[in-house]
């Protein structure tokens, strides 16, 4: 009868204290909550620490006179305001006319670039998504590009264009016998197409590997289901593939031209300092200007400008692209 009558007066007690220990679990999941954010926050600022700090720093000296004169103390240099700007877009100056017809030439240059780094990824990627015998190694072989050094990979390509004893002329005129004479690949206006073919070759295979990943979340019951209605690889292509690789292809374009498009390494380990006019792409214009007539305040105002543009083209391609969509998915 005593414990009976014992154990019910003792049960609310334990209920009573359930509320009064609820704050200790949600502190504790309010830590696990924060602990990546807190884990993450060094690596946030030193990301800030390497990246926005010469931007802000570059911003300034654009406003500024900085010369070799004022190269030991920069901040000391005089206050220009917005003339570097204007001689760097006077497109009637010798300046201007220089870095407009740069820009030109990168903006070719990066098309071209993007849209055969986009096609042979692409295609590669299709044909390797059937099982056949090599497909692996394959694969390991198209990356092969990817997982070389820059700095490795373009001063081979640099020694494969040598006019004399280069493997490029090897072929194409000892073995082959193409042209009167071996070609000068990295001078003159061929120098744009030895650009081109070595920044393919080290561009493409990301977007090999960008396209295969996104055909892995194609079902292959629409392909079975599309081969027995007749449709052919073509339009299999036309109509599952693409359309199904939409959102991959158009990030897929705006990290190639993002990263053709700002690329120093290929062009300044292949020619060197001064690049052939027909391959004078803008990064390496702006170093010339900057570090070769030691005026960085006008090369920091065509960083800028370079800057302002990339913003520009990257929120107005990002807008078209959700815009459409959206109007697709409805």
């Amino acid at each position: 009868m005593t414990r009976t009558a014992v154990a019910p007066e003792r049960e609310p007690a334990v209920r009573k204290a359930a509320p009064g220990g609820a704050p200790a679990p949600r502190r504790s999941g309010r830590r696990r909550i924060a602990l990546p954010y807190l884990l993450l926050l060094p690596a946030l600022l030193l990301e800030l620490l390497v990246h926005l700090v010469p931007m802000l720093m570059g911003i300034g000296m654009s406003f500024k006179e900085l010369t070799q004169f004022y190269i030991r103390d920069w901040s000391a240099a005089p206050w220009a305001g917005l003339d570097n700007f204007a001689v760097s877009i006077d497109f009637d100056a010798p300046v201007g006319q220089a870095l407009l017809k740069s820009f030109l030439t990168t903006c070719l240059f990066t098309v071209l670039s993007v849209a055969l780094c986009w096609f042979l990824g692409t295609a590669a990627a299709i044909f390797l998504q059937e099982e056949f015998r090599g497909r692996g190694f394959l694969r390991t072989l198209f990356l092969v590009p990817y997982a070389l050094p820059v700095y490795t990979a373009v001063i081979t390509w640099a020694f494969m264009f040598q006019r004399d004893n280069g493997l490029i002329n090897h072929v194409l005129h000892d073995q082959l016998g193409i042209g009167d004479s071996p070609a000068f690949w990295l001078i003159g206006d061929n120098s744009f197409w030895a650009l081109l073919v070595v920044s393919v070759w080290k561009g493409w295979p990301f977007a090999f590997l960008t396209v295969m990943a996104g055909l892995q979340n194609i079902p292959r019951d629409m392909y079975e289901a599309a081969s027995l209605d007749g449709a052919g690889v073509l339009q299999q292509i036309r109509h599952i593939t693409l359309p199904s690789l939409r959102p991959v292809n158009q990030i897929l374009v705006l990290v190639l031209f993002l990263w053709t498009f700002n690329d120093f390494n290929t062009p300044f380990v292949l020619f060197g300092e001064a690049a052939p006019e027909a391959a004078d792409l803008i990064s390496l214009h702006i170093y010339q200007s900057s570090f070769q007539t030691w005026n960085f305040g006008t090369g920091s105002a065509m960083s800028v400008l370079l800057l302002l543009f990339l913003l520009v083209v990257t929120g107005v391609y990002l807008l078209l692209t959700t815009r459409g969509r959206k109007t697709s998915d409805v």
